[in-house]
């Protein structure tokens, strides 16, 4: 274990023997840190939270925090959870979770939070995502595996955001974006499938067809009809692709209804 001087650990702190904390550093109560964790100078930690194996936490990042929710009351549960191998870059902000949904804010593994990125209370973040500088997520938001948020994209409280998406930078998100869409502008559509990235990622040509298949049918060829319409539709063509059946589950478990396209307009 390598601490500076004149970091501040409280007593009730696990941290591993293979931690690096740097100078001026602050970890709090109730606050477990796992192998190979580097907590850069002047970052602040508070607890219940439980950081993972191999994270790098960079400077004035501050994890743990009480939730910014005016019915959180100190004394409830509320915990945070980060997985391993994230990086959470400086100035960073992530609250921990309260009452109204588990009491718990949840991060993933191998994920990348760039500068200034604000997670609120009750946030469930998956695995791979990119959060670009100053992007942020209200209270209770998903977002899902590999999903990329464009530098200061907004997301409203309860949507979901799909995995393998691209969200481009200041949007304002506040419906869900399917899995494999990208959306883009300040009012943010769904305009096509995310096929570069799915090509970097190793989907197979097929896989990529079926979920241009998905699209077109939700967004280019539903006026006129119900969207459970074109979802049982896709469910009977398209049944033996695994990514296309995903798509349908994201929509089929929207809490707040999906992003339209420009034909919906």
């Amino acid at each position: 274990m390598s601490i500076h001087p004149s970091a501040i650990i409280h007593e009730s702190a696990k941290i591993h023997k293979s931690v690096i904390i740097s100078a001026y550093a602050v970890i709090g109560t109730n606050v477990e840190i796992g192998a190979g964790t580097v907590i850069d100078s002047h970052a602040v930690i508070d607890g219940p939270t439980k950081i993972g194996k191999n994270n790098h936490i960079y400077s004035f990042a501050s994890i743990g925090g009480d939730p910014q929710d005016i019915t959180y009351q100190e004394g409830q549960e509320s915990n945070l959870v980060i997985g391993d191998d994230n990086l959470i870059r400086e100035f960073c902000t992530i609250n921990r979770g309260t009452e109204k949904e588990n009491s718990l804010t949840r991060i993933g593994s191998n994920n990348m939070l760039m500068s200034y990125v604000h997670i609120a209370h009750d946030c469930q973040l998956g695995d791979h995502i990119i959060m670009s500088n100053n992007a942020s997520l209200a209270g209770h938001v998903r977002i899902s595996d590999w999903a990329i948020l464009g530098g200061f994209v907004l997301v409203k409280q309860f949507c979901n955001v799909g995995r393998h998406t691209y969200t481009g930078m200041g949007s304002q998100v506040n419906k869900d974006i399917p899995d494999y869409m990208v959306a883009t502008g300040i009012h943010p559509k769904i305009r096509s499938i995310n096929k570069v990235g799915m090509k970097r990622r190793g989907f197979s040509v097929s896989s990529i067809s079926s979920i241009m298949r998905a699209f077109k049918v939700v967004y280019r060829e539903s006026q006129g009809r119900l969207l459970d319409q074109a979802l049982n539709e896709l469910e009977s063509s398209e049944s033996d692709s695994h990514e296309v059946m995903q798509f349908v589950d994201c929509i089929r478990n929207s809490r707040v209804g999906i992003m339209r396209g420009p034909a919906d307009e």
